[in-house]
């Protein structure tokens, strides 16, 4: 839609400056940040039930909400969604901030009770949860049967292979980032969002409607930190292992044990932190 960033004037104040300027004003780009209506439903005449409000980075929306809806359990393939289409908003002029997507038939829909609807921020993939019970979900896939193994020097050229292609980063120094990588180091796609989940949700999205699932012999790379929602939708995806520049969360790294992933933090240059299924990371 082009609205992944936007132009406003800023004040910028440098005390070091050495023409005398100590303050100028000038534009600065932004990343924008909107919310995405997620509704949910069977095929047929009406609208369809909200489900969940996110705030993010508007570009790759069908990916989000067919991601989201992957991640939390509610689809479990490309096959169990109709149509995905974005809608208008009752903005006007039109945002186009609605995505609705009809389910296949035989689909449950899920949930609306308003006391267990999502609502979520871009600093938190699980803020509005009802209970305890409704943030763990459990995956499909046998993450730790996954005998992938990885050289630690091809896991070390991620952190730069990453931070290349993140252009809407260039622009606003505002954005996470996730990757898809094979096992070999080859970039298959990246998503970037003020929400380091939403990140997550439009690359496991594209995976979805690519029919790549599960992302067996894959890994997921983020620009951020580990945590339990992160670790989480790779597990859901079926990802063997997530690997992260900054560090792990001790839930994250609890969740990995449990599903048989392996979990990386701190991959800075040459150095990282294997805590979580070191066997598929290879030394020699």
């Amino acid at each position: 839609m082009g609205r992944a960033a936007e132009r406003r004037g800023v004040l910028r104040i440098d005390l070091d400056a050495t023409d005398g300027r100590t303050s100028v004003r000038r534009p600065d780009t932004l990343a924008a940040e909107e919310p995405l209506e997620i509704r949910v439903g069977r095929a047929g005449p009406g609208r369809r039930a909200p489900l969940a409000v996110t705030m993010r980075t508007p570009g790759d929306d069908l990916d989000l909400a067919v991601g989201f809806l992957l991640t939390e359990g509610l689809i479990r393939s490309a096959d169990d969604v109709h149509t995905a289409q974005l809608c208008a908003g009752a903005e006007t002029p039109n945002t186009y901030n609605v995505v609705d997507v009809v389910l296949a038939p035989g689909v449950p829909e899920p949930t609306t009770d308003p006391a267990r609807n999502f609502y979520t921020t871009s600093s938190c993939g699980v803020c509005g949860k009802a209970s305890i019970d409704a943030v763990r979900t459990r995956s499909l896939f046998p993450v730790a049967d996954d005998a992938v193994t990885v050289p630690a020097t091809v896991l070390t050229e991620l952190p730069d292979l990453l931070r290349a292609a993140q252009r809407g980063f260039d622009r606003t120094g505002g954005l996470h980032a996730a990757g898809l990588f094979s096992a070999e180091g080859e970039l298959l796609v990246l998503r970037e969002d003020v929400g380091r989940h939403n990140a997550v949700d439009k690359v496991v999205g594209w995976a979805v409607r690519e029919r790549r699932l599960p992302l067996a012999g894959h890994l997921l790379m983020v620009s951020g930190r580990a945590s339990f929602e992160l670790t989480q939708k790779a597990w859901m995806a079926g990802l063997p292992l997530l690997a992260a520049v900054s560090a792990p969360s001790s839930l994250a790294v609890d969740l990995a044990e449990e599903a048989g992933m392996t979990l990386v933090g701190f991959l800075r240059g040459r150095t990282m932190n294997v805590y979580a299924g070191p066997q598929r990371v290879r030394v020699s």
